[in-house]
């Protein structure tokens, strides 16, 4: 039997760390040190990992990287509130950096915290990295061995000969083959599962006991409660109620997804929708 994968984000960016600092800040000389600790007190992170960096003409300085499955509106105040811990514990400046895995909606994704109170202002800028954008032929080409368990999801990588390659990578690497399963997750998003199955010859118990598996159950049943919810605005509004399926469609919370379903069946106008649908903002 498979062993079950160590996919944390501090796994996964120390498989080649100055590659993965090169990539992610776009600083050619820039270096990889220590990888630090990213707790902070009354705060402890799981989905980032800080590391200590230099550069000749930057000199010495953190980079956060924050790895999120899919974005939350709350990220822009976490990213503020994180590179400043970061820089009081460590005493040198931050470069923050959120990585988005999955897409959750067409709704731009912000690169900045800002916020005026009666004048006094605060900003704080980050760089964002979504996934879905990012071209296949780098974690391929390049070495970038920590992309590898995400070619299905990267752009131009849902290809079945591609998903393929990704994997011969990474049953050729002893570093690496415990992300099998990791690739095999990802390549559910964009392959059936029979077919992910027969390629990976993945092993479904330890599969089950990963933290990706309750997100392909998550998937599935989101996807169907958004194609009820959908049906039922055509139903009940036609047209003018379609025009609320963007803003629905961003919503990750499973719960709330549920509610807006029962609220949708029961309203029997498009006035009585819209009171719905402001509730929701």
């Amino acid at each position: 039997m498979s062993k079950p994968a160590d996919v944390s984000t501090k796994r996964l960016i120390s498989l080649a760390p100055d590659n993965w600092v090169k990539w992610v800040t776009q600083i050619p000389d820039v270096v990889a040190g220590e990888i630090l600790n990213s707790e902070f007190q009354w705060i402890s992170r799981e989905s980032d990992v800080l590391i200590r960096v230099e550069s000749k003409e930057y000199g010495k300085f953190l980079v956060l990287n924050e790895l999120q499955l899919r974005y939350k509106p709350e990220m822009p105040r976490r990213m503020r509130a994180y590179s400043g811990l970061a820089e009081e514990k460590y005493k040198l400046p931050t470069y923050p950096v959120l990585i988005n895995i999955l897409k959750t909606g067409d709704a731009e994704i912000p690169t900045r915290y800002e916020s005026n109170l009666a004048g006094l202002e605060v900003r704080q800028d980050y760089r964002v990295i979504n996934l879905w954008e990012v071209d296949v032929r780098i974690a391929l080409e390049q070495p970038l061995p920590s992309l590898l368990p995400f070619v299905p999801i990267l752009k131009g990588g849902e290809d079945e000969s591609i998903i393929r390659e990704a994997l011969r990578l990474l049953q050729a690497d002893e570093q690496l083959n415990q992300l099998e399963t990791v690739l095999a997750f990802f390549a559910t998003f964009v392959l059936d599962s029979s077919l992910v199955q027969e390629i990976m010859r993945w092993d479904m118990t330890v599969l089950r006991e990963s933290p990706w598996y309750e997100e392909i159950l998550q998937r599935g049943k989101r996807e169907e409660r958004l194609s009820n919810i959908e049906s039922y605005l055509k139903v009940k509004c036609g047209d003018e109620g379609l025009k609320f399926m963007p803003k629905i469609s961003e919503i990750s919370d499973f719960e709330l997804l549920g509610k807006i379903y029962l609220s949708i069946i029961a309203v029997e106008s498009l006035e009585e929708l819209k009171l719905v649908m402001d509730n929701l903002s």
